[in-house]
């Protein structure tokens, strides 16, 4: 107990033993690490890989695998730049016909393997199979449209105009199998809703499968009008038209009541006084019938909520 208390007091009182105490034990350390690191070991490492291929021409349909996993015997230093990825290129498999193939078996790419990692043994490839999927690469054009503007108006709103897009058309390019699979047209979906106003916007067109990329343009415009709808009550003139001589002298309907649904611009007696309904009565062939008349020079955007039909005997 004497030695261990003298100890115990010089390491307490005098700070300088205690930095030699810590030089010794790191100079040690650094000492053991060295040596440990000029033996030989085997171990596991996962490593990049890199495949070599026809880029212009073909692409990937799927992401290709990154990293393969090797059992490999060699220096202790090697082992510990290559573990921490102080020297970790990548190994380059090449595939010199990329469509053809779709799978490479593990233990086949140890020989191709050996000749790139200098220094360090290989035991055996981890990986049994490592699955590459490649497509020649093709572009088409397709042809946008919007897709139904119903639920991103305003309530009470509607449309008084085409929706048009410009261009109405874009340049993609992929994997020829993935590229044939997005329809044509395309419809694009609109962001916006409660939509009350002329509408122009830059809208992207994205595309559901994301190995296939938008060449030209990768947006493009939309644009149409929306007005307030609002609901007409009136009556309109009643035309008959292909009479019967038998009929044409009971009919004497001179108007008939009508409610439409149209934007606030038409909404005007000027455009209520030049509809027409018009009741055919080419295959009328007698006794009595209702029928619903049709109206002419109804505006565009406009749609008949209710109109009476007209009863026709003979």
């Amino acid at each position: 107990m004497g030695v261990i208390n003298t100890i115990f007091n010089i390491l307490r009182f005098n700070r300088r033993n205690w930095k030699a105490v810590v030089l010794c034990f790191v100079a040690a350390t650094v000492f053991w690490f060295f040596n440990a690191l000029n033996k030989t070991y085997t171990t596991t490492i996962s490593f990049p890989l890199a495949f070599e291929y026809d880029e212009e021409n073909f692409v990937a349909v799927s992401g290709l695998p990154q990293n393969v996993r090797l059992n490999v015997t060699g220096n202790g230093w090697e082992l510990f730049k290559r573990s921490t990825g102080v020297k970790r290129e990548s190994l380059q498999i090449p595939l010199e016909r990329p469509g053809e193939v779709k799978k490479i078996v593990g233990t086949g790419l140890k020989f191709s393997f050996t000749n790139q990692l200098n220094g360090l043994e290989i035991n055996h490839v981890l990986n049994d199979t490592i699955y590459v999927d490649l497509e020649p690469k093709t572009e088409r054009w397709i042809h946008v449209q919007v897709d139904s503007v119903q639920y991103n108006l305003k309530k009470g709103y509607g449309l008084t105009s085409d929706i048009a897009v410009l261009p109405d058309s874009v340049l993609i390019q992929g994997p020829k199998r993935i590229v044939e699979r997005v329809k044509d047209p395309f419809r694009l979906t609109i962001p916006e809703r409660n939509i009350d106003e002329h509408y122009i916007a830059d809208i992207p067109v994205e595309l559901p499968y994301p190995e296939v990329t938008v060449a030209r343009p990768p947006v493009v415009s939309v644009m149409f009008n929306v007005e307030e709808i609002v609901t007409v009550s009136d009556s309109i003139r009643l035309k008959l038209a292909n009479i019967p001589p038998e009929v044409s002298e009971i009919m004497n309907l001179q108007r008939i009541p009508v409610v439409l649904s149209l934007p606030e611009s038409y909404a005007r007696p000027a455009v209520i006084d030049s509809l027409v309904a018009v009741l055919d009565l080419s295959t009328f062939k007698g006794g009595t019938e209702k029928r619903l008349p049709k109206i002419d020079n109804l505006p565009p955007y406009c749609t008949i909520v209710k109109i009476d039909s007209v009863i026709v005997s003979l």
